[in-house]
């Protein structure tokens, strides 16, 4: 998630407070959750293993372990503090130490599987766009054909705005209405402005359309929204 700070996952107050972003962030991040593991088992068996990129805070490797006491997991993020963060929420819910692998680097460190699914939240928009391509193929390299990808980041639209000739651009509204709902959320107004253009001017953020076409030219098929919350789009694909 983004921060107003320069190392958000490298910084220890960042990291210490990254339970509390997720929520403030993105509208219904709780039901996205929800919403990606019922993803998921419509056909990860009991039994399955879950490839989680992006890993660091724990949040949603808690939330599926403790729903799905089957599942096994391996968890990928370049950032340690925040694995190990990821390391102490599990401990701390009581999830098995040998239910959950982390790896520190990113998805080419990850086991090679194969796995019976994958999700990657809020982590897509901070990879640029010429390496996104890469990383979701390196994603359904590790997957079993037939096999669900979640995922779910920033992704909005370009082009006019609803004022006409002359108003604000569409993207800069819908990123405008992602920083009012962190106001709503309790964000300080100008910790919210500071996020909105660090997001502006520092992110690769894409269309709708362009992050679908990724999806497929990375070996995915029948990819499908199923989730928009303001300035965040999430999807569900399969492995070709």
């Amino acid at each position: 998630m983004i921060h107003p700070t320069a190392s958000p996952f490298t910084d220890p107050a960042a990291v210490a407070r990254y339970a509390e972003g997720p929520r403030r962030n993105v509208p219904g991040y709780d039901s996205l959750l929800r919403m990606s593991r019922i993803l998921l088992a419509e056909r990860v068996p009991a039994n399955g293993r879950v490839l989680v990129v992006g890993a660091g805070g724990g949040l949603e490797l808690e939330d599926m372990a403790l729903a799905h006491p089957g599942w096994r997991f391996d968890g990928v993020d370049p950032s340690q503090p925040m694995l190990d963060l990821a390391a102490q929420r599990l401990q701390s819910a009581g999830v098995a130490g040998d239910r959950v692998a982390l790896h520190r680097g990113y998805v080419q460190s990850a086991p090679a599987g194969p796995f019976d699914g994958a999700t990657c939240l809020l982590t897509f928009h901070f990879v640029p766009r010429e390496e996104r391509v890469p990383m979701a193929a390196e994603i359904r390299r590790r997957l079993k054909p037939g096999a669900p990808l979640v995922v779910a980041h920033l992704s909005v639209a370009d082009g006019a705005g609803l004022g006409g000739e002359g108003g604000a651009g569409e993207r800069d509204l819908w990123l405008s209405r992602y920083a009012a709902f962190q106001v709503a959320s309790g964000v300080p107004p100008e910790h919210a402005a500071r996020a909105r253009d660090k997001i502006a001017a520092e992110l690769a953020v894409l269309t709708p359309q362009e992050d679908e076409a990724i999806l497929r030219e990375a070996g995915f098929s029948d990819v499908q929204m199923f989730y928009m919350g303001f300035a965040f789009r999430g999807w569900v694909a399969s492995a070709c």
